[in-house]
């Protein structure tokens, strides 16, 4: 044989096994990505974020193995949220995941009536239009609620407890949360059998809560309530900080409040929240259709005592409190 024919012999039989894998490379679906969008910061969620991918992973869904996260975080500024829910649309993402709460579930069903919605939040996400009913939710979305936003009477007894003999309790209010006069509602209607007064401070950027506790200390509130909201979550250790700095107990909705030094918090574990969306999204990325698949409610409470903050503020926590409590901090 010839050395020419040889050498286009030999290439003509190498040239599909060289070929081969690259054309196979080329046929593999591309990884389907899911959309994140959260109105906290990754910052005060990296715990919640592992929760979320431990949910995926119930469903055989690994982040870089057989699917994407493409992350936006709001910081607390809620009037951010509509334009990342379009960017996440443009992608376009195979399914969005909402957390932080109904300011980014309400951004991402305004942008989208197609693409699936799991979202979290604290409400009734039928009142919030988010879906048509719980059982069936019907459209593009679904997910769970921890009904946190409707907890705040419960943290209000607690609180009551713990200075049973004060007239007034403050509560701080984030004007720019949709729930937030409900909220006060719900405390309202709880202090009056109670015989308490509530007395409101209301703010949504930093220097208003450098404002709202400076009044709250010029009229020597007793206790307070901090209201749930992701704007809160995302300034939770100034908010602990300006507590302990004008010795004000307060109560949180949710653990890492206490864990990083709040006096008090009673909510669900958001771990098991976070979860729980990551599960839902894996089955979303199955081909479940969110319309079908009910709302499910969290149940995992807890309440949490720091009695390190409760030593330094020079409060007593009574054995009752103690009984109740999940988890105490010394």
């Amino acid at each position: 044989m010839r050395r020419r024919d040889f050498v286009r012999l030999v290439g003509g039989a190498a040239a599909p096994s060289i070929l081969w894998p690259l054309a196979a490379r080329a046929q593999q679906p591309a990884m389907p990505v899911i959309g994140y969008l959260s109105a906290r910061s990754r910052e005060d969620t990296s715990h919640l974020i592992a929760a979320f991918q431990r949910g995926l992973a119930e469903s055989d869904y690994i982040v870089g193995r057989n699917v994407t996260i493409e992350y936006r975080f709001a910081l607390g500024q809620y009037d951010k949220l509509p334009a990342m829910a379009n960017e996440l649309v443009r992608l376009p993402a195979a399914v969005i995941a909402t957390t932080g709460g109904e300011p980014s579930a309400l951004a991402a069903k305004a942008a989208t009536s197609t693409i699936p919605i799991v979202f979290a939040v604290g409400s009734d996400p039928v009142k919030q239009g988010l879906t048509a009913s719980i059982n069936r939710p019907g459209g593009n979305a679904t997910g769970i609620t921890s009904l946190t936003n409707e907890m705040e009477p419960k943290r209000l007894g607690l609180l009551r407890e713990l200075v049973p003999h004060a007239h007034t309790i403050g509560v701080l209010l984030n004007p720019s949360f949709s729930q937030a006069e409900s909220q006060l509602a719900d405390m309202q209607q709880a202090a009056r059998a109670m015989n308490l007064a509530i007395v409101a401070f209301r703010a949504n950027t930093d220097q208003e809560i450098d404002a709202a506790f400076e009044a709250i200390a010029r009229q020597r509130v007793p206790a307070l309530v901090v209201s749930a909201n992701p704007f809160f979550d995302t300034r939770h250790k100034k908010l602990v900080a300006l507590a302990a700095s004008n010795a004000v107990p307060a109560i949180y909705h949710f653990r890492e409040y206490a864990q990083d030094g709040g006096l008090m918090s009673y909510g669900l574990n958001f771990s098991d929240v976070y979860r729980l969306t990551g599960v839902y999204t894996g089955k979303v990325l199955k081909g479940a259709k969110p319309g079908e698949l009910p709302v499910m409610q969290a149940d995992k409470f807890e309440f949490v005592i720091n009695l390190k903050t409760a030593k330094a503020l020079g409060v007593q926590i009574s054995d009752n409190l103690l009984s109740l409590a999940d988890e105490v901090i010394e």
